[in-house]
């Protein structure tokens, strides 16, 4: 056995998202950062060993421009050009090279933190090491640190070191959550095994093991869904363990889930009901992907009202979108369904004060293990959540220990400036950074999307239920027309309404209602009617009433700041209102109700400036004419600047909801609004232009070009050359940077 000691800036403990995009946050900052995790591969319940899907704010496409940004958001986009179908190993190579890419960051894996030195009273405690074994190099080895990160989902460095923390489920009345139990008790959510199957081509008998449990006796068959074509996430609902402890019943949990999985698999088999004769257990799972266990407690407690409410937080840095997901402790035997679950109007903000430790002075957390209460953590918990919470603690890491602060003491403004210069995940704010060049610039372009104007009809769409149209209203709405069929001689009711936050879509504040009188005939352009001059940016929901008689046209295709969505009703079981439930963009996804609007500036070259890297109130990116075919954006000063790092943000479209593994296949392997091809250009004294670099066959949103040598100029400009498939060239932002 070797005994050794590692010095790094940071010690992050735990490997699942949270922890990979902590380390590799800080390490971009020029920290030192040791990455531990106990397992032989990365991602956590992500990884192949579990095979969880990498669910988040978009809650599977509910949620519109909501899918997470900086590393989290890297990940998936790459994921899906290397690995679209879905395979989980190379979800794993995926993660894994995202972390050796980074030259700062010492991967340690195989290794289990299980002794934490920590000093100082209960109020104010410090880490100072903590220790790792790892198995079958029969190595010990102390990691030593100025700032700890506890990703471990079970939360175990943070209880080591004394940090205050709960188990289970607070009280109605200590946040006044509805969904809180009206005493405090240990619940938990439990945890889950899943599998695999496939079509062998061939028939193939089943003999269950003797410890397979016979489901028939059970109640599983008649309250769950079992379908023998179903496999891996579909099987979320065989959970186990919250009324137990999912730490010390670690065990005793998955060989329960092992029994039900066998079970289950014995009744598709074997007991008739099913067409699976040539279908065989491919993979069966044997680390149980735990739920829920210690959640810290920090300065802030994050509860149901803050979800609900979107409560927009100054210390915001991170944010969330899945809905607050609840399960029966009982898990797969449970008289109830296997979740209950209840949506935001949009994304929601997470605050700073929830990832640092209220008595621990150098810990920081991130993950499921964040200060939350145990309703508000049901939507927290889930992995790209976890990971854009992981990249807000690891940079806030990174700067205090660059500065000698403790998490408590870090300057927030600083910390929300680093995040949006990294790209990070942080909604309604404007990146203010005064060493960026770019914002003291005019900038133009050589054409601007300047009206929304979509008239090549595709397929008809009877308006049998209300339609939504989602708009950009900059500066005013003067009137939407609508191609439309009309049966007979009728009216259609046409309501727009405010969303409300920059980051919702669905309606909120009614602000005008108009009937409009339709002739009837096929193909005719009807305006609308209502306007609107709201004293800042929006997005303006249109509201269609239901009517038979009336038939909207679509074109297949999408369109720049336009969503477009049908209502279905609310299940019977569901809490009203909801109506992220209600509007859904179900076979209206990447296509566009037939429209004319008037003139817009929601597409100037400007927005490239403004500092918004994600869509808020409206787009936030320059668009070029689709008939542009030599595209380019200018950034020109007064007088001459020196230049030495350009970046380049692209528009990866972040209301595609990517997966990681096999929720659904997305029809293109690369984002086709992102830049393909392009060139950066800067103009000399005399006028002239010359190429300072060039990129070809990008598939990333985020590049950064550090120039040979820096360069003296009044004038750049990004000339695209082509797109990854987009009509109109896209960009979110373009930044110039002296030398640091």
């Amino acid at each position: 056995m070797r005994n050794e000691t590692a010095h790094h800036d940071i010690t992050v403990v735990g490997g699942g998202l949270a922890g990979v995009c902590a380390a590799i946050a800080a390490a971009r900052l020029g920290r030192t950062v040791a990455l531990i995790n106990n397992r032989p591969v990365l991602g956590g319940n992500s990884s192949s060993e579990v095979r969880v899907w990498v669910c988040g704010a978009t809650g599977h496409g509910k949620n519109h421009h909501a899918r997470e940004g900086g590393i989290m958001g890297e990940l998936l986009v790459e994921n899906q050009f290397r690995n679209p179908d879905g395979n989980p190993y190379f979800w794993d190579a995926v993660v894994l090279d995202a972390v050796r890419a980074e030259p700062r960051l010492t991967l340690y894996l195989n290794t289990d933190v299980r002794e934490v030195d920590a000093e100082g009273p209960d109020d104010a405690r410090r880490i100072t090491a903590v220790t790792g074994w790892t198995m079958g190099s029969e190595r010990r080895v102390r990691f030593e640190s100025e700032v700890f990160l506890d990703c471990t989902g079970d939360g175990l460095i943070g209880h080591l070191a004394g940090a205050h923390h709960r188990i289970g489920r607070e009280a109605h009345a200590e946040y006044g959550e509805a969904w809180a139990p009206e005493a405090a008790d240990d619940i938990t959510l439990g945890s889950t095994l899943l599998f695999y199957t496939k079509d062998a081509g061939r028939p193939v008998k089943y003999v269950p093991p003797n410890f397979a449990k016979d489901i028939s006796k059970t109640s599983i068959p008649q309250r769950r869904i079992i379908k023998a074509g179903d496999n891996g996430c579909a099987y979320w609902w065989i959970e186990f363990g919250g009324e137990l402890d999912t730490v010390h019943d670690n065990e005793k949990i998955r060989d329960e889930l092992w029994s039900v999985i066998y079970g289950i698999w014995d009744h598709i088999k074997n007991s008739g009901e099913f067409d699976a004769e040539t279908m065989t257990l491919e993979w069966v799972g044997s680390v149980p992907g735990k739920r829920e266990y210690r959640r810290f407690l920090g300065d802030y407690v994050l509860h149901q009202g803050d979800i609900l409410g979107q409560s927009e937080f100054a210390d915001r840095v991170a944010f969330g979108g899945w809905s607050i997901d609840l399960h029966p402790p009982q898990g797969v035997y449970a008289a109830e369904d296997g979740a209950k679950q209840r949506y935001a109007d949009g994304i929601y903000h997470i605050p700073y004060r929830s990832l640092y430790s209220v008595n621990t002075s150098n810990l920081l957390f991130a993950g499921r293990n964040i200060s939350a209460s145990h309703v508000a953590f049901g939507s927290t918990r889930v992995m790209a959540t976890c990971a854009t919470i992981g990249q807000a603690a690891g940079t806030a890491a990174a700067l205090c220990a660059e500065q000698g602060l403790t998490p408590r003491a870090l300057d927030v403004p600083a910390l929300q400036r680093t995040l949006l210069r990294e790209d990070a995940s942080v909604i309604g704010l404007a990146c203010d950074d005064p060493a960026d060049l770019a914002a003291q610039a005019t900038v133009t372009a050589s054409s601007v999307l300047s009206c929304i104007a979509v008239e090549t009809p595709g397929e008809r769409w009877p308006l049998t239920a209300d339609a939504g149209i989602v708009l950009p209203v900059d500066p005013q709405l003067t009137g939407v027309e609508l191609l439309l069929d009309a049966e007979h001689d009728t009216d259609i009711v046409i309501e727009l309404h405010d969303p409300g936050p920059g980051q919702n879509y669905v309606p909120r504040h009614l602000v005008d209602t108009v009937t409009v009188p339709v002739s009837a005939g096929t193909r005719q352009w009807v305006k609308t009617g209502p306007e609107w001059s709201p004293d800042t940016p929006r997005n303006a929901f249109l509201l269609v009433r239901a009517n038979p008689a009336v038939t909207l046209h679509l074109a297949d295709r999408p369109t720049p700041g336009v969503l477009c969505f049908t209502r279905i009703p609310l299940r019977p079981q569901d809490e009203a209102p909801q109506p992220l439930r209600e509007w859904t963009d179900a076979g209206l996804l990447r296509r566009t109700f037939c429209l004319r609007t008037g003139e817009t500036s929601a597409f100037a070259p400007a927005k490239a400036v403004d500092g918004f890297l994600r869509p808020y109130a409206g787009p936030h990116h320059w668009v070029s004419e689709p008939t542009d075919a030599a595209a380019w954006l200018q950034l020109a000063w007064p007088q001459s600047v020196s230049v030495s790092r350009i970046e380049v943000i692209a528009d990866d479209d972040v209301n595609e909801d990517l997966i990681n593994l096999h929720h659904h296949r997305t029809p293109f392997d690369t984002l086709p609004t992102l830049l393909r091809d392009y060139r950066i250009e800067a103009r000399d004294t005399e006028g002239a232009w010359h190429t300072v670099s060039r990129t070809t066959d990008n598939r990333r949103r985020r590049r950064s070009h550090t120039l040979a040598e820096e360069v003296a100029t009044d004038a750049l400009r990004i000339v695209v050359e082509a797109t990854n498939g987009s009509a109109s060239a896209h960009l979110v932002a373009v930044r110039a940077y002296a030398r640091e």
